[in-house]
């Protein structure tokens, strides 16, 4: 049986992980263009944005996803009725939020110096999301895997269509055509609203793919059903509110703290966004992850001898994210001609984002615990202690250290959450961790890669050729200690 499970896992996570790998290779296909079509403060300024956005989703979702899952797959519950009833329920809130966003565009514009635009934009992009994710989480829960993989990499299709589209052709359709009324959704040149613009696009479309789903649906709210799933859900909501700051937080506080030297904060905050997307393939095994092992999570949760296959999970985890860490510092050389060459400054944070993203993963495997025993509860205090070391680094730091205290922040963030709730999970819900495996690999990427920079050279080949040869050695290092189960 617990091989089967991991077997599941492992398919499933590489076929979610199709449309993850296709949005973070499109990314990196992107960053490269906006690093060079827009100047580095137009960039900080997106990078704000979108955490506004990232934070905003957070609350219009309500944590209604996992609540489905939950609920869903829990005896003595409608399936059915539990997904009309969060499905009517997303709708009507990204409704109410949308309208109000469009009469106040102006107005929110005004207070954060942005376009009026952007705010429409904006809101669109966090009304549609919001209400198509529990359509998407309806094919995660039916396990229509491929089926949620071939919508996700058209969404991301479409919205790389539309900012090439855009950020090429229309600054050279303004300039011929200076009057045009698509200046009232545009700017004459290339600007971050061209992405906003594009990434609405793409939401519009992925509204369009469920198309038939949303007509064919059962809108309703069935009250009972609407409670438990509301108080099972809120604090996942709250706490996914400071999980979501955790990430963000030093986004908003660049324009508060970052220090004087030369350049504006949204320059600064450009340059680390810049640099930190060159992290994204970590995020990206945590996200595929999470997007298979979540609902195998709660469907195994009542099996007796379920706990130590979760132990193993984590621990194979682990040494993919050690992999992953030192595939991508030890060419990193190479992957900095992604960036725009007045972006490369940042390359600095990199070991330290991608570290920040591992540890990321770890935490949300040893936070399962609070989901699978219905102690959600706790998550808020667990995630507000990361949130507040998170908040003290950047503050004390950032004023003179800029973007690196703010990726060390970062790393600080999730490891206070990751004791915390492991402490916790020993209470509430054991679960045998292979800590010493764990601690063991971890101390061995770290090793390799400090190895790395003491053996670095003024040549890149002589460097890629050494690094190639730590990477293999970590690999043959897991294979030996792991020749069993490999």
């Amino acid at each position: 049986m617990k091989k089967d499970v991991l077997k599941r896992l492992a398919k499933d996570t590489g076929i979610y992980g199709m449309s993850s790998i296709l949005a973070r290779t499109l990314n990196f296909f992107l960053l490269p263009v906006y690093t060079r079509l827009l100047s580095e403060g137009d960039y900080g300024i997106y990078t704000e944005i979108f955490a506004y956005l990232a934070f905003i989703q957070v609350v219009l979702v309500f944590g209604m996803e996992t609540g489905f899952f939950r609920f869903a797959s829990r005896d003595g519950y409608d399936s059915g009725k539990v997904f009309s009833t969060v499905s009517t329920f997303l709708l009507i809130v990204s409704s109410v939020f949308f309208f109000l966003c469009l009469i106040f565009s102006e107005r929110i514009a005004s207070g954060r110096n942005y376009y009026p635009v952007a705010v429409v934009y904006a809101a669109g992009i966090l009304a549609i999301d919001a209400f198509t994710s529990v359509f998407f989480a309806r094919l995660r829960y039916e396990r229509k895997a491929l089926k949620f993989a071939a919508y996700r990499s058209v969404k991301i299709l479409s919205e790389v269509f539309f900012n090439l589209l855009f950020l090429y052709l229309l600054p050279k359709y303004f300039a011929a055509r200076p009057q045009s009324a698509l200046l009232n959704f545009f700017t004459p040149e290339a600007s971050y609203i061209y992405i906003l613009a594009a990434v609405f696009c793409s939401c519009v479309v992925s509204l369009l793919l469920f198309a038939p789903e949303i007509i064919r649906t059962k809108y309703g709210i069935h009250l009972p059903y609407l409670k438990v799933i509301v108080i099972y859900s809120l604090p996942l909501m709250l706490a996914g509110l400071q999980g979501t700051l955790n990430d963000f937080i030093d986004r908003f506080l660049f324009r508060y703290l970052a220090p004087e030297n030369g350049t504006t904060w949204e320059e600064q905050l450009g340059i680390f966004g810049a640099a930190a997307k060159l992290a994204v393939i970590m995020s990206l095994f945590v996200q595929m992850f999470r997007y298979a092992a979540e609902p195998y999570f709660f469907a195994e949760a009542s099996k007796s001898d379920i706990k130590p296959v979760y132990a193993k999970v984590m621990k194979y985890f682990t040494v993919f994210c050690v992999f992953i860490f030192l595939a991508i510092n030890f060419y990193s050389d190479i992957l900095q001609y992604i960036l725009g060459k007045n972006f490369r400054s940042g390359m600095i944070v990199l070991p330290v984002m991608l570290f920040a993203y591992m540890l990321s993963g770890i935490n949300q495997n040893v936070s399962m615990w609070y989901k699978l025993a219905s102690k959600t509860g706790m998550a808020i205090a667990v995630t507000f202690a990361g949130l507040l070391t998170a908040v003290v680094i950047n503050v004390l730091f950032m004023p003179k250290y800029s973007y690196m205290a703010a990726a060390w922040g970062h790393v600080a963030s999730y490891a206070v959450m990751i004791l915390l709730s492991w402490q916790l999970s020993k209470r509430y819900y054991k679960i045998p961790y292979r800590w010493t495996s764990i601690i063991l690999y971890l101390t061995a990427g770290i090793a390799l890669f400090f190895a790395s920079r003491i053996m670095k050279t003024s040549s890149v080949a002589l460097n890629l050729t050494l690094n190639t040869i730590l990477l293999l050695l970590f690999a043959f290092f897991v294979v030996k200690k792991e020749r069993k189960s490999v």
